[in-house]
């Protein structure tokens, strides 16, 4: 008997086997849970489509999440192949690359407007779509980084999408609490992924952080999965509304000299 036996899934925001989503997707398979993915456009298709079938998904289809229409496609289809859904996996942020580099104060407003709304709104938007689909005990789980809550250099934008995102955690948990449903955010520490690659100075910043943090180790996919793994699971019944971090204790150091 695997933790996760007899419940459905769905994974969204995978875009190769380096993507955060992918580790959770296999820890979630690995005890037993169904699960379903997404892509947009035809390059992320190609990659994700193998990885899913290669976990038996039944449902693989596209979604758009800057579209309504999208999504309450994607929700009509998740309720034709599963029914109902007891996991909602949102791995989805985007912002230009060139808001990704240099000062703060040089994000132009079309810049902010596309990361906060792929990249916070995106999960308020899925939630609302499938509300319905969720059932009682349901876990949503979004993927954060600390850049959201302290400077970290170039990130930029996106660590103030990632702050609107932790707040909509918060509101979410609120709102859909009484269901007995839950919505968690995990914070994870820098992984070498495809969406990290557009950050400039991330492959030193990635470097830099074994040497800081309290476990002298970079953070794995899998240490992120095994993270998710618990807050979808009953093991995690009484977890709501919280910010769980998954950096090998990075986020309490304040001053650190490196060896």
């Amino acid at each position: 008997m695997g933790l996760l036996d007899g419940k459905k899934g769905l994974i969204m925001g995978v875009a190769n086997d380096h993507s955060i989503a992918w580790g959770i997707a296999q820890a979630l398979h690995a005890e037993g849970a169904e699960l379903g993915f997404t892509f947009v456009g035809d390059a992320l298709e190609r990659r994700v489509r193998p990885l899913a079938t290669s976990l038996g998904a039944q449902l693989i289809e596209p979604c758009d999440v800057q579209d309504d229409a999208a999504i309450d496609t994607l929700m009509g289809r998740v309720r034709e192949v599963y029914g109902s859904l007891d996991i909602l996996i949102h791995g989805i942020a985007f912002a230009n690359k060139d808001e990704l580099n240099g000062a703060y104060l040089n994000t132009t407003r079309e810049g902010f407007r596309l990361a906060m709304e792929v990249s916070a709104y995106s999960l308020t938007a899925v939630v609302k779509a499938a509300q319905d689909l969720l059932n009682p005990g349901a876990s949503i789980v979004t993927l954060t980084y600390h850049g959201s809550q302290q400077v970290a250099q170039n990130y930029n934008v996106m660590g103030v999408a990632k702050a609107a995102l932790e707040a909509s955690v918060r509101y979410l948990a609120n709102d859909l609490g009484p269901r007995n449903i839950r919505v968690n955010a995990i914070s994870a520490g820098p992984i070498r992924t495809l969406a990290a690659s557009g950050i400039a100075g991330f492959r030193s910043l990635h470097k830099q952080f074994a040497g800081v943090a309290p476990l002298r180790r970079n953070i794995t996919i899998e240490d992120v999965g095994k993270a998710a793994l618990w807050l979808c699971s009953d093991w995690a019944s009484g977890v709501t509304s919280e910010t769980i971090y998954v950096d090998a204790g990075f986020h309490n150091i304040g001053v650190s000299l490196l060896d």
